[in-house]
């Protein structure tokens, strides 16, 4: 298949070891200012998959992501700030690396090279067709998400995949390809750099807005929150006060007996 890698392009930059600090670290930022501009002209196809995600949360499904390296560590990052955040079990949306949760803090050798593996990950889950899978690659080549992804397909998965090199067999093999142009790397085929930061942002908008389409928020607060810590009651409590007008002491009081935001507005509303 003939496309252009422009993950391993050469850097717009040359000789950076002659490079002073401040200008290895102005060119850094010269670049990552392409990224969001090259995040917004995918929003259609990011929008296509929230809302074909959201229709079948809403019936039971859950949201998977798979990826390896920078990409598998992004996923699982996300994935693992939705029950906090939004209050919802661990197994709603959950993120997936090739290698296993060791590869989260060191890499593991070749564990990206077995295209049967991440299937295999999948069925643990008991992953079936009112779920969606999303493979995230820079490269969109990782033999261990296109074999996901391709048999996700064969089983009536919707399927989506974020890379950052259009017309990649991950972007071909997708039924909602998310491609994201952000140029060559700073340095040379670094895609935890701007690739990388593409995809966070990409991740951050498809969970953000499917919790917002599920009605895990009110106005503009995480009013679902899990209340784990002294700083998230704070909030919590504050979010209470501004919504029903009652005094702090009153407010914590509410929280801690309804367990939520959401549950204390609805009952004292």
């Amino acid at each position: 298949m003939d496309y252009t890698k422009i993950t391993e392009s050469p850097s717009n930059y040359d000789n950076l070891e002659q490079m002073d600090t401040h200008t290895i670290l102005e060119s850094i930022n010269k670049e990552d200012q392409k990224i969001a501009e090259a995040v917004a002209k995918v929003i259609p196809q990011i929008s296509k998959l929230v809302d074909m995600t959201a229709e079948r949360f809403l019936k039971g499904g859950r949201l998977f992501y798979i990826g390896a390296g920078t990409s598998g560590r992004l996923g699982i990052l996300d994935a693992s700030e939705i029950p906090p955040t939004y209050g919802l079990p661990h197994d709603r949306v959950v993120g997936l690396i090739a290698g296993g949760d060791v590869a989260i803090r060191k890499s593991v050798e070749h564990a990206e090279d077995d295209p049967k593996q991440a299937w295999k990950d999948l069925m643990k889950y008991n992953i079936d067709s009112n779920d969606v899978l999303v493979g995230i690659a820079a490269s969109g080549t990782t033999p261990y998400v296109l074999g996901g992804i391709a048999d996700a397909k064969e089983n009536g998965i919707l399927t989506s995949g974020v890379t950052n090199n259009p017309g990649s067999p991950l972007a071909t093999g997708s039924d909602i390809p998310i491609e994201i142009n952000v140029g060559p790397e700073f340095l040379t085929g670094s895609t935890r750099m701007k690739s990388g930061t593409s995809q966070k942002l990409a991740l951050n908008m498809i969970t953000t807005s499917l919790m917002i389409k599920i009605g895990r928020v009110k106005g503009n607060k995480m009013v679902n929150m899990q209340l784990s810590n002294t700083k998230l009651v704070d909030r919590g409590t504050r979010y209470i006060v501004e919504e029903l007008g009652l005094d702090y002491d009153a407010a914590g009081k509410a929280l801690k007996k309804y367990g939520s935001v959401k549950n204390a507005i609805e009952a004292l509303k």
